[in-house]
């Protein structure tokens, strides 16, 4: 019921941002120039150091796709069946983090900057159809790119696998991922890096509302 609740949630947004192109588009272009203000504007200096090697875009573009879901699915299985206190924390942690990504895609809507600067290459597209498979492009928001919850939910992941193990190669695993996946949404021009600032964001202020609401009903 909880799942089937989000997903109705996910399309009705999306519903909400549909047409919405101009307003995407006019929102990255105030993201990319808060960017060089900051001097955070970073997407064409990595993506241009990766396309005259073949094999880190392959990995890249691999790190995109099957570094999301089917990593957040495994870790989800492991921890319900080893660790079901940090099953649920992760668990409730995505469920607040979606809602709150929710209202940024669906009033604050944000193009991908794979749509907004010709000079950026959307690698995943140009180089492979497996993402588009595990993701058709009809069930999916093109203006969802602020906050990223593509990384964010990756560090919810590795959050809750550091919290669960004391196994160092795990403890490896969980800040590599994570961190392997932020480099990934930037150079294949699916996000901008403020996106990762606000996914980061996002789910540590859903992560620290579920813990403390844990505590309360524990107290």
């Amino acid at each position: 019921m909880v799942a089937a609740a989000a997903a109705l949630t996910y399309f009705g947004v999306r519903n909400l941002t549909v047409g919405a192109a101009g307003e995407a588009f006019a929102n990255a272009r105030r993201l990319a120039r808060l960017e060089d203000f900051l001097g955070v504007a970073w997407e064409q200096g990595l993506q241009d150091a990766l396309l005259g090697h073949h094999a880190l875009v392959t990995l890249f573009n691999w790190i995109y796709i099957w570094g999301h879901w089917p990593v957040i699915v495994v870790a989800a299985v492991v921890l319900y069946r080893a660790r079901p206190g940090r099953y649920l924390l992760l668990r409730n942690a995505m469920f607040l983090s979606g809602a709150i990504g929710f209202l940024f895609f669906a009033l604050l809507p944000v193009a991908p900057p794979r749509l907004v600067d010709p000079a950026l290459i959307d690698t995943v597209t140009q180089q492979s159809s497996s993402y588009r498979a595990l993701q058709p492009p009809g069930l999916t928001n093109q203006f969802a790119a602020f906050p990223s919850l593509h990384f964010g939910w990756n560090l919810l992941v590795g959050i809750a696998v550091w919290g669960a193990t004391r196994s160092v190669p795990l403890r490896v695993l969980s800040v590599l991922g994570p961190a392997a996946m932020a480099a990934a949404v930037v150079v294949t021009a699916n996000h901008y890096v403020l996106d990762l600032a606000g996914g980061a964001a996002v789910v540590l202020v859903a992560l620290l509302v579920v813990r403390r609401g844990q505590g309360n009903r524990r107290g």
